[in-house]
């Protein structure tokens, strides 16, 4: 992971477009790791930094786990840290966004049923906020693609996994789904499956851009296209609209003298995510930050600028989906 350098970020300062839009950030991340905290102050920094963010969904990241214990059940630190968190922010008189008010946090659907267990400590430690679970499945043959719980391939197929995940469903809560785009068709398979359980597609299902993927955009595009549209012709599946900021894309903005526009930004995602919006809808689209991961490419500010120039032409209602209503229906806020 590429560590966001706040000096050079702030060799690329714009005005805020449209700053009363009101916004739902349905992912991000908050854990303290050497060189690269990203803790409650951080966030805020990002927040307040000139788009009207009323709310916040914090996402898995194996931060603040229990050191002690059985280990399926070392995740629940997790959630204890996050809760204690919002209501940090919540006490504090200067703080208008409600952070956290949604929390998904880990829990091993390969346990099977028994996983349950870890569940229901969730929605007990999360005071009202805990709405799911991702268990990142993603995985890649290639030694050079950083893969996120990488339990080898084909783990979204297996039988344990599939018996742990009908106990979502039981328990109302959704699923985050993190994979790389040759695993799209597996998560179509998994979303007919259990179409009564809400599942939320990270960062456009993740098409790849490095390693053996490099050099060939337009062929994986096309590729990506048709897992893409595999998987939205199913209900009960929401995609979050963000994520190229990560270098597995290959844009390698971090890389850079400068980080990149709003203008430039939005010029090279809109392929990715005008598609994804109209494969889904924007009734099951969301734009997300993925920060502070996605903050080594581009600013908050900028980010937010070129999700609004992208959707430009959208009418208010369409807007008030993409940027808001969405992600508080699928999160459930």
């Amino acid at each position: 992971m590429v560590t966001p350098r706040n000096d050079w970020l702030q060799l690329t300062v714009e005005d805020t477009i449209d700053p009363d839009l009101p916004i739902c950030d349905p992912h991000h991340h908050l854990w303290e790791r050497p060189g690269n905290d990203y803790m409650l102050d951080d966030l805020l920094r990002d927040l307040t930094s000139g788009h009207n963010i009323v709310s916040t969904v914090f996402l898995e990241c194996s931060s603040m786990y229990r050191t002690d214990g059985p280990e399926h059940l070392k995740p629940l630190g997790e959630t204890e840290f996050v809760a204690a968190v919002a209501e940090e922010a919540a006490a504090r008189p200067d703080t208008r966004t409600n952070i956290n008010a949604g929390i998904a946090s880990h829990a091993d659907l390969t346990l099977g049923e028994p996983v349950a267990e870890v569940l229901e400590a969730h929605i007990e430690l999360g005071k009202g906020r805990f709405r799911g679970i991702r268990h990142g499945t993603s995985h890649d043959p290639s030694p050079v693609i950083p893969a996120y719980r990488d339990q080898g391939p084909g783990v979204m197929m297996t039988p344990k996994f599939r018996e742990g995940f009908a106990q979502l469903g039981k328990l109302d809560l959704s699923f985050d789904a993190w994979l790389f785009h040759p695993q799209l068709p597996e998560l179509a398979d998994l979303a007919r499956s259990f179409p009564d359980t809400i599942i939320i597609l990270d960062h456009i299902g993740a098409p790849l851009g490095v390693g053996p993927y490099a050099g060939r955009r337009g062929e994986i595009m096309e590729i990506w296209k048709r897992s893409i549209a595999e998987v939205a012709r199913n209900e009960n599946v929401f995609v979050k609209v963000g994520g190229c900021g990560m270098s597995n894309y290959g844009n390698g903005w971090h890389e850079r003298d400068t980080p990149p526009g709003s203008v430039e930004l939005a010029e090279a995602t809109a392929p990715y995510y005008l598609y994804v919006i109209k494969q889904f809808g924007v009734e099951r689209s969301m734009f997300e930050s993925n920060f502070p991961v996605d903050k080594a490419s581009y600013s908050y500010n900028v980010m937010w600028n070129s999700f609004k120039r992208i959707v430009a032409d959208f009418s208010p209602g369409e807007k008030a989906a993409l940027f808001h209503d969405t992600a508080a229906r699928a999160y459930r806020l």
